[in-house]
C-alpha cells in the first residue's frame, strides 16, 4: 500500500456508527411484505449500502410493482422514521464513541457521508448523541446518486475542503467501500461482525475492533 497522507476522515453510518442495519432490514422486510414480495437473502444483502431510492428503484424493476422508485423511498422512509423515533436508545458501534474522542483530540476534521436522506441522518446522530463530532453531513440523496458511484464522497471533500486523496473513509458495504475506492480515497473496512466471511479485496485496512486503529492509521494521519 502506498503511503499517503490522511487530512480528513469520513464515515458512513449505518453499521459503523450505528447498530442500525438490523433494524432496516426488519423495516425492508415489513414493507416488501406488505407490498407482496418474499425476496431472498442474497437480494437483500446486495442493497446494502446503497441509497433508497437506489434500493427500490431496483426492487421495483426486479419484480414489477406499480409504484414509482420515489413512492417505495417515501414509504421506506415514513417507516424508518416511525421506528427509530420510538426507540428510546440507539445502539452505537463498540468502541465508537472512543475513536471519534481520540480523532477530535488529534484536530482531525470528520465528516458523515451515508445513504439514509438527510432526516433520518440528523435523527440517528442527534439521538445518539453524535452530531457534535462531525464538521459535514452528507447523503447520497443530496448528490442524486447512491453508492457504489463516488459522488457523495467526493461532495463530502470538497466541503472539508481537501483532496479526495486526503480523505480515509471508514465502511462496511461492499457498495460503500467500492464508492470510496471510486473516490480514490483510503477505506477502511469495518467488520463488526467477527464471522462474516472474508475481507473485501478493495479495502485498504480490514479490522473488526476501533480501539485498533489509531494505532495502525497514526502513519497515515498529518
Amino acid at each position: 500500500m502506498t503511503q499517503r497522507s490522511i487530512k480528513a476522515i469520513i464515515f458512513d453510518m449505518d453499521g459503523v456508527l450505528v447498530n442500525s442495519e438490523p433494524h432496516h432490514v426488519i423495516i425492508e422486510k415489513g414493507l416488501l411484505a406488505r407490498l407482496g414480495l418474499n425476496i431472498s437473502e442474497e437480494e437483500h444483502r446486495s442493497y446494502l449500502g446503497k441509497s433508497s431510492e437506489q434500493m427500490w428503484k431496483e426492487v421495483r424493476e426486479r419484480h414489477g410493482l406499480k409504484q414509482t422508485a420515489e413512492e417505495l423511498a417515501s414509504l421506506n422512509s415514513d417507516e424508518i422514521m416511525k421506528h427509530f423515533s420510538q426507540l428510546s436508545e440507539i445502539e452505537l458501534m463498540p468502541g465508537v464513541v472512543n475513536l471519534l474522542n481520540k480523532f477530535r483530540d488529534d484536530s482531525v476534521p470528520m465528516a458523515v457521508a451515508s445513504s439514509s436522506n438527510l432526516s433520518t441522518i440528523e435523527l440517528m446522530l442527534t439521538k445518539t448523541g453524535l452530531a457534535g463530532y462531525f464538521l459535514h453531513t452528507m447523503s447520497c440523496e443530496t448528490v442524486g446518486k447512491s453508492k457504489p458511484e463516488p459522488d457523495v464522497y467526493l461532495h463530502t471533500a470538497e466541503l472539508l475542503s481537501v483532496n479526495p486523496g486526503e480523505c480515509l473513509v471508514i465502511e462496511d458495504s461492499g457498495n460503500g467501500i467500492k464508492a470510496a475506492k471510486a473516490a480514490g480515497m483510503m477505506c477502511v473496512e469495518y467488520k463488526a461482525d467477527k464471522t462474516s466471511g472474508q475481507s473485501d479485496p478493495l479495502a485498504d485496512i480490514t479490522t473488526d475492533d476501533f480501539s485498533e486503529l489509531p494505532a495502525i492509521l497514526e502513519k497515515y494521519l498529518v
